[in-house]
């Protein structure tokens, strides 16, 4: 008599055997697993033997107060961290929207005077160069003025290779400096002591500064910001109301902080507490960053959604930079008159004013808020992880309850789950 033929098979296959009543197919089965359970001894096949046995998590209680409280104190953290700021702070029940679409108009208004003996009046557009940019606006507040002709006249006394005492120290095969101011003759000048240039006479003197143009302070910078979130579909503008109240208000980060309109003295305060260094901003120029943010709730209705303004100074302080200070630059108007050439060259300081938009607008979604909760409650398990680790390596009776834990169950049927 042939022996059982569940005799043949080892205890991990047996489960999978009953599954099968043909005695033709236990036999089959019962030589390839007993093939494959010589060979998982070895370490190369124990992933294939490994097939066979389900381990599964065991729940084991354990009686210790430092251990339960220091778990209960992680969850709470995690807790709090979850739905203080996560759910709260960050709104983490909504849908965010940081894709904004923006558009910047700068409107400057104001009269200024310029010189102490011949006093020139200007108005925006003199002293608004060039017209219009891109959120960006310079404001000129103190210039230098030359005009010129195309002729011939000395070099300027700052080059110091100018300098001469005769036609030779100007030939005209030398190797020029950088800075001049056009093209060598090779002739002295005996009056100037300087080499003779053709090109646009006389050069510009900038080596002393006038004093700025103070009525400048009294300009006004009039801000329209249209913006739009477009997976909203929500549109704003920085002017809330056609109120008096935005035509007569000037800017001020507590008093009047929603007011579009800026006083350019007023801008330089804000940015700037030393008054030795706010004359010299006005007198050399400075460039200043107006930031607005629209960070919009639209949980709590349109109507609440408003810019904020912020201002701060982006070149270095005069006192800390002595190789270019200030913000400066040139331009020239030409004319002819008689068949001759003319122009009015300007060296313009003033207030380069940078505008940047940033904002971000959140709506109520189930989606969000579902997989956020979702999120908080796998990050809770964390603490019995960690309290875990701990009662296995670190407490007293870590060998105790390793022991507990990790175990071998006998089912009925001789199979073994580990």
């Amino acid at each position: 008599m042939s022996q059982p033929i569940d005799d043949k098979c080892p205890r991990s296959c047996q489960l999978f055997l009953y599954a099968f009543t043909p005695t033709h197919i236990k036999e089959v089965i019962i030589g390839l697993l007993t093939t494959y359970e010589s060979n998982c001894r070895s370490s190369h096949s124990r992933i294939i033997y490994s097939t066979f046995y389900f381990s599964a998590p065991r729940i084991v209680t354990i009686k210790s107060y430092p251990i339960a409280l220091t778990c209960r104190f992680i969850q709470l953290l995690i807790f709090i961290y979850a739905v203080g700021y996560i759910m709260w702070y960050k709104c983490g029940y909504q849908d965010r929207d940081s894709s904004l679409t923006s558009s910047v108009t700068l409107q400057v208004r104001g009269i200024g005077v310029h010189g102490n003996e011949s006093q020139v009046t200007l108005d925006n557009a003199d002293y608004i160069v060039p017209p219009q940019e891109n959120d960006a606006l310079f404001i000129m507040t103190n210039l230098i003025s030359t005009d010129q002709k195309r002729t011939f006249c000395g070099e300027s006394p700052d080059v110091k290779d100018a300098h001469c005492t005769s036609d030779q120290q100007c030939q005209v095969n030398r190797k020029y400096p950088a800075r001049s101011n056009g093209r060598w003759t090779g002739r002295c000048s005996p009056t100037e002591k300087l080499c003779e240039i053709e090109g646009w006479c006389p050069v510009e003197n900038d080596r002393k500064i006038p004093a700025p143009i103070f009525d400048s302070l009294n300009y006004t910078i009039a801000l329209n910001n249209f913006i739009e979130f477009t997976r909203f579909g929500v549109r704003r503008k920085n002017i809330l109301s056609e109120s008096p109240y935005f035509t007569q208000c000037h800017y001020h980060p507590k008093d009047h902080k929603f007011c579009p309109i800026f006083r350019l003295g007023d801008l330089i305060e804000f940015v700037e507490d030393n008054v030795t260094e706010r004359s010299e901003m006005l007198k050399f120029g400075c460039v200043i960053r107006l930031k607005v943010d629209w960070m919009c709730n639209l949980d709590l209705g349109i109507e609440e959604c408003k810019p904020e303004y912020s201002l701060g100074r982006l070149d270095s302080k005069f006192t800390e930079e002595q190789f270019s200070i200030g913000f400066n630059f040139r331009y020239a108007s030409h004319w002819n008159m008689k068949n001759e050439s003319y122009r009015t060259l300007i060296k313009a300081f003033g207030i380069r004013l940078i505008v940047t938009v940033n904002g971000e607008a959140g709506r109520f979604d189930l989606f969000v808020l579902t997989l956020n909760i979702g999120s908080m409650i796998g990050v809770l398990g964390l603490a019995t992880v960690i309290c875990d680790l701990i009662a296995l390596y670190f407490s007293a009776q870590s060998q105790h309850y390793r022991q507990q834990k990790y175990q071998s169950d006998q089912f009925p049927n001789g199979l073994s789950s580990n």
